[in-house]
């Protein structure tokens, strides 16, 4: 069975629920799963990538490899 259909079947089974309790447990499940892929996906950034970074953005800026905001919610607005 695909995820797709898997999903269909899923809500089709939660909204037939009818204890609070275990929509109350759905709940919290999914918010705790979704807090928890979200912590893997952004990790923070070392001190030593940090400095790497303003350094890279310094010299991007002193051999003009700059945009303006401006000319960026220009190119975007349209």
């Amino acid at each position: 069975m695909d995820l797709q259909s898997r999903k269909i079947l899923f809500v089709q089974e939660f909204l037939s629920l009818q204890n609070k309790e275990i929509v109350k447990s759905l709940e919290d499940l999914l918010r705790f799963e979704k807090n928890e892929m979200f912590d893997e996906k952004v990790k923070p950034m070392s001190f030593e990538q940090f400095n790497e970074e303003i350094d890279l953005s310094m010299e991007d800026s002193n051999n003009g490899r700059i945009i303006k905001a401006s000319e960026l919610k220009a190119k975007y607005s349209k």
